[in-house]
C-alpha cells in the first residue's frame, strides 16, 4: 500500500553510488601504489612488494568489473554497499599486515570506509563495519610483520604504544562515525524536508490555478446549462408519458440538473457557513450524501460500518470533505466492473472511510505518481466517450488536496491478487472529527475551502 502524505522522502537517501566508490576505490589504488613505490625505491626500505602489489591489483580489478557489471548510476543499498566497504577494511586490513601493522602511520585510513558508512548507509552496516575494524586492529596488535625500515636496523615499538594506538583507533571510529552519520541525517532530513515543502506548494499552485478554471467554467457553463435544462422541461411537457424517447428526455433533464448542482457546490465551498448545530453530521449521513448521487450509475454499492470502539462518530458538514469523497467514490464507479464498497471504520484514535472498487485497478508503474494532477492512472470503461477520449487526472488530485487540507492521510494500493480493484482508504485523527471538539476550536483555524473537518 501507497502512503500518499510524503511517500519516499528519506529513503533515496540510504544507499550509496557506484560512481563514488570505485572513484574512491581508484584514488586508494593510486595512493597505496605510490607509497610503496615510494618506500621501496624512494626509501630504499625492503617490504614485499609482490603481495603488496597484489592485494592493490585486486582492488583495481574489483573496479574494473563493477564498472562492467553496473551502470555508473547505480546505487547499491545497505548488504551490498556493507560487503564493498567491508572488502576495502579487510583489503587495506591486509596491507598493513605486510607492512607494520599498527605501527605504520597510514593505519588512520582504517577510519574511511567507517566515515563513508556513516555518511550514506543506515546505522546498522556502520556499527558492524565499525567492528571489523576493531576487529582486524586487535588482530594487527597481536600479529604483524615488522614495519619497513633501513638496512640492518629495526624499528620495534614496545607492545604498550600499539595499544594506545588501538584505543585512539577505535575512539576515533566510533566519535567520528557517530559524528558523520548525525550530520549527514540532519542534512537529509532537512532535504527531505524541503523536498516535502516543495511538493506541498507546488500541489497548492496546481489546485489555485484550478480555482480559477472551475469559477471560469461555473461562469461560461451556467448559462448553457440552463438553456439545456429549459429545453429539456419543454420537451417533456410536450411528449406523452407513452413516447419512446420520454425516459430519455427525462434522464437528460436529471443530468443537466446535476451539472447545475455539481457548479453550484464548487461555487460555495468557501461560502458554506458551519457554525450551526444543524451542520453537524454522524459518518454514516456523511457517506450517504457522498454515495446518493452514484445510486443509478449501473454500479451496486455496498456501504458498510465496522465500529472498533465508542460510538459513531459525528463531525461538521465539511464541503472540502464532501467534495474529496465524492471525486473518490465517482472514481470508483467509473472503473468499477460491477460493485463498489464504502466502508467506514472508527476507534478510540482513528475515523477511517474505505473506497473499493472490483475494476482494473491502478497501473503497476504509475501507483506511485497516482495524485499528481494530469496523471491519468486507468482507462474508465464507464465514462469513456465515443471517441476514446479519457480523463485528465484532476479527480484524485482534487480529492486528496481537500482531503489532506482537512487532516486526514490518504493511503492507495491495488487489492490482494486474489481480487482485482483498487482501494483507498482516509484517516482522520478522532479528535479532528468530533464535533464535541469543533465546539473548542475558535474560527481562526478555517482556512479557505474550511479545511477544518472535526
Amino acid at each position: 500500500m501507497t502512503d500518499r502524505t510524503f511517500p519516499g522522502i528519506y529513503s533515496a537517501g540510504h544507499s550509496l553510488r557506484l560512481a563514488t566508490i570505485v572513484r574512491l576505490r581508484w584514488l586508494a589504488v593510486a595512493g597505496q601504489s605510490a607509497t610503496v613505490l615510494f618506500v621501496r625505491f624512494g626509501l630504499d626500505f625492503s617490504l614485499p612488494l609482490m603481495l603488496c602489489f597484489g592485494l592493490i591489483g585486486l582492488s583495481a580489478l574489483l573496479n574494473v568489473i563493477l564498472r562492467v557489471r553496473y551502470p555508473a548510476t547505480q546505487r547499491f543499498r545497505s548488504t551490498a554497499a556493507f560487503w564493498l566497504l567491508a572488502y576495502d577494511v579487510v583489503q587495506l586490513g591486509g596491507l598493513l599486515y605486510l607492512t607494520g601493522g599498527l605501527d605504520n602511520p597510514f593505519a588512520i585510513l582504517l577510519l574511511v570506509p567507517v566515515i563513508v558508512s556513516a555518511t550514506t548507509l543506515p546505522p546498522r552496516p556502520t556499527m558492524l563495519l565499525g567492528a571489523l575494524v576493531v576487529a582486524i586492529a586487535t588482530f594487527l596488535v597481536i600479529l604483524h610483520r615488522p614495519l619497513p625500515w633501513f638496512a640492518n636496523e629495526s624499528l620495534n615499538a614496545p607492545l604498550i604504544y600499539d595499544i594506545s594506538i588501538w584505543f585512539a583507533l577505535v575512539s576515533a571510529c566510533a566519535f567520528t562515525g557517530i559524528y558523520a552519520f548525525r550530520v549527514a541525517e540532519e542534512a537529509r532530513q532537512l532535504a527531505g524536508a524541503l523536498n516535502a515543502t516543495e511538493m506541498v506548494l507546488a500541489r497548492e499552485q496546481h489546485l489555485s490555478a484550478l480555482d480559477g478554471l472551475a469559477a471560469a467554467a461555473a461562469h461560461e457553463l451556467g448559462t448553457p446549462l440552463a438553456t439545456i435544462v429549459l429545453v429539456a422541461k419543454e420537451l417533456e411537457r410536450e411528449m406523452p408519458p407513452d413516447n419512446p424517447h420520454a425516459e430519455d428526455v427525462a434522464l437528460l433533464k436529471s443530468q443537466a440538473q446535476r451539472c447545475r448542482d455539481i457548479l453550484a457546490r464548487l461555487t460555495s465551498l468557501s461560502d458554506e457557513v458551519d457554525d450551526h448545530p444543524y451542520t453537524r453530521q454522524p459518518l454514516s449521513h456523511l457517506v450517504d450524501e457522498v454515495v446518493e448521487p452514484h445510486r443509478g450509475a449501473g454500479i451496486e454499492i455496498a456501504v458498510r460500518a465496522v465500529p472498533e470502539a465508542g460510538k459513531e462518530p459525528t463531525g461538521r458538514r465539511n464541503p472540502a470533505v464532501i467534495q474529496g469523497l465524492a471525486n473518490l467514490v465517482e472514481n470508483a464507479v467509473d472503473y468499477a466492473r460491477n460493485r463498489v464498497e464504502v466502508g467506514t471504520e472508527w476507534s478510540d484514535s482513528e475515523v477511517t472511510v474505505v473506497v473499493a472498487d472490483d475494476g482494473p485497478g491502478f497501473a503497476p508503474g504509475v501507483l506511485d505518481r497516482v495524485g499528481e494532477p494530469y496523471v491519468t492512472t486507468r482507462e474508465s470503461p464507464n465514462q469513456k466517450g465515443a471517441d476514446g477520449a479519457g480523463g485528465l487526472g484532476l479527480g484524485l488530485f482534487i480529492a486528496m488536496t481537500l482531503l489532506e487540507r482537512t487532516g486526514a492521510r490518504l493511503l492507495m494500493a491495488n487489492r490482494e491478487p486474489a481480487d482485482s480493484g483498487a482501494v483507498v482508504r482516509v484517516t482522520w485523527p478522532r479528535d479532528r472529527f468530533d464535533a464535541d471538539q469543533a465546539q473548542s476550536e475558535t474560527t481562526d483555524h478555517r482556512t479557505t475551502w474550511r479545511a477544518e473537518f472535526e
